[in-house]
């Protein structure tokens, strides 16, 4: 008993612990460039992605909705015209997770708000990987700053539960980002990079992850990161994808951007190419917006 006691214990270890500073050197040798070619199509058109993963938005839509305004939004999303060439994937709170996928179209995937670093039991408030599986969903947000910095989640423990979910084959948005103070103080890759090592160290294949920037400070705030500082901070993620996991994961894996996204600022954003798409906040409560969001994949397409 007092082994399973300690074991459980130390799942939760570090809840809210100042986390060990990242290494300075690879912080100092990221370079601030487009350094990525665009991708010349058969038609003419030029891809504006460094990537190689299809385009993705996520719509979370956090502790919002009531029976009747999740009936309206399913039924403009429903209605919506979307673009094929887009992983779409919305995140309603848990009790309307099966509503949710019971009326939705099929061409919208269900994620989950967060999930629990382990197996199912004891655990009051928590709903586990398994559940969430069995109910059918597919996607699951992780490290959401929210997450991390109300509820008191480190670094680590966000790492564990990434690692569980994907062992019961439920797929990951894993959250990253800085708050102001610490932008203010040039510590953005620090932050940004220390997230990404807790990711790494405990997760062994990366094909079901999708990477998300969200700078803390323009988390419904209204303030968004302009197109050129949201590109400077992705293609360094990318390049510390490729230097500390692979170039192959760097290449495939999705880096999306949440922060104040919506219908007005996602096209400029979308034009830069290691934005990937897009993990929404606010907006994704409004179906023709969101909408919109998605279809900014066009603007990925540009005249050759």
């Amino acid at each position: 008993m007092a082994a399973a006691a300690s074991s459980l214990v130390s799942q939760f270890m570090g809840l809210r612990r100042e986390a060990p500073p990242s290494t300075a050197l690879f912080v100092q040798t990221v370079q601030f460039k487009l350094r990525h070619s665009s991708t010349r199509c058969p038609n003419g058109r030029v891809i504006a992605m460094a990537g190689t993963g299809k385009f993705f938005v996520g719509g979370n839509w956090k502790c919002n909705g009531t029976m009747d305004s999740v009936t309206k939004l399913v039924a403009d999303l429903n209605d919506a015209k979307l673009e094929n060439d887009v992983d779409v994937v919305v995140a309603p709170p848990y009790i309307y997770l099966d509503k949710v996928k019971q009326s939705l179209t099929d061409l919208i995937e269900i994620s989950a708000q967060n999930s629990w670093v382990g197996k199912g039991g004891a655990f009051t408030g928590e709903i586990s990987a398994e559940q969430l599986i069995d109910l059918g969903c597919k996607w699951v947000i992780l490290g959401h700053s929210e997450r991390r910095h109300i509820i008191g989640e480190d670094d680590q423990f966000i790492g564990k539960k990434a690692a569980y979910a994907l062992s019961q084959n439920l797929k990951v948005i894993a959250c990253i980002g800085e708050k102001l103070e610490e932008r203010e103080a040039g510590k953005t890759f620090d932050v940004c990079f220390q997230q990404l090592k807790a990711f790494a160290d405990s997760i062994s294949d990366w094909t079901n992850v999708v990477i998300a920037y969200e700078p803390v400070w323009a988390i419904g705030t209204g303030k968004v990161a302009t197109p050129q500082q949201a590109q400077e901070v992705h293609a360094a993620v990318r390049d510390w994808l490729k230097k500390h996991v692979s170039a192959e994961v760097a290449s495939f894996t999705r880096i999306i951007y949440g922060g104040s996204v919506n219908g007005s600022n996602c096209a400029e954003l979308a034009k830069q190419e290691d934005i990937d798409g897009f993990l929404v906040g606010g907006a994704s409560l409004k179906g023709p917006e969101f909408a919109t969001i998605v279809n900014s994949v066009t603007s990925k397409k540009v005249a050759a």
